[in-house]
């Protein structure tokens, strides 16, 4: 009997776990995808930053471990793995249910219609795609795919359009006007953070718009001060020194600062921290 949501809810809830812990289950549950595929992943697991999960649980990335450390050692077997590199988010999946058997009280009938079964995912790369038909990915029904299946990808970070326009620009080296569009997808996953020389450099173009706006070139000095593969010790050392709420303060002042992500914003406020000499490098 392959898992569905119906199976896992039920379990979650008959698992001896703290409130906060079922609620987290319940919210990486939420995620797991049921489908290869369906968002980028493979089937049976959901991907977030630690930085999303503490702020959809508003509770603190040290209570957040603590949480996930109670799942990991439930009967629900949590485990996680970050494949795609440090920066990428984490996949998680319930490995529970990798057994062939479980308790008969939870196990699904076969009329269970919850919409975790996999025939009733629509979220997939289908259809073709023709090469030179529109340049802004906003103007197509790829955009919302490219953003849904890029979370768990090595171009996690990448901005929509830029991966859209390297894959036209991939199809056009190679003469290709019409492709599946299971070709983007694969593009995505074969991604490469290195320049490609297959292929011109999409991105090449935005970067001297970023030079000429000093407020963005700000931002991005402030955050190149503090290493970004530091930032939970940079995090720990200057919420001791400042306090958490102060801490807080400082990331939101920089989000309205500068109209950024909030991930940008910690690591600025963490460069500005090593600038001024109040925690180390």
């Amino acid at each position: 009997m392959e898992p569905t949501t119906g199976l896992i809810l039920r379990r979650i809830t008959q698992t001896d776990l703290s409130v906060s812990a079922h609620k987290l289950a319940t919210l990486i549950l939420d995620g797991i995808a049921w489908k290869d595929g369906y968002n980028g992943l493979s089937r049976g697991t959901a991907a977030f930053t630690l930085t999303t999960l503490a702020e959809k649980m508003d509770v603190s990335r040290q209570y957040l471990s603590v949480l996930l450390g109670e799942l990991e050692a439930s009967s629900l077997k949590l485990e996680r793995e970050k494949p795609n590199g440090k920066y990428a988010p984490w996949l998680f999946r319930f490995a529970a249910f990798d057994e062939s058997e479980g308790p008969h009280d939870v196990v699904s009938k076969g009329h269970d219609t919850s919409l975790s079964r996999e025939e009733s995912h629509k979220t997939i790369f289908s259809g073709h795609i023709n090469i030179d038909e529109a340049p802004n990915v906003f103007r197509t029904c790829w955009a919302e795919l490219i953003k849904a299946a890029k979370t768990a990808l090595p171009c996690w970070n990448v901005d929509t359009q830029a991966i859209w326009e390297r894959f036209l620009a991939f199809n056009r080296a190679r003469g290709n006007a019409r492709v599946p569009a299971g070709y983007l997808l694969g593009f995505m996953r074969r991604w490469r953070t290195g320049s490609s020389s297959t292929a011109p450099k999409a991105s090449s173009e935005p970067e001297p718009l970023a030079k000429e706006d000093p407020k963005m070139q700000e931002l991005h000095d402030q955050i190149r001060a503090a290493p970004s593969s530091n930032r939970e010790f940079h995090a720990s050392d200057l919420c001791r020194l400042i306090g958490q709420t102060a801490y807080d303060a400082r990331v939101l002042d920089v989000v309205r600062q500068f109209g950024c992500p909030r991930f940008a914003a910690i690591l600025a406020v963490h460069g500005r921290a090593v600038i001024e000499g109040e925690i180390a490098r």
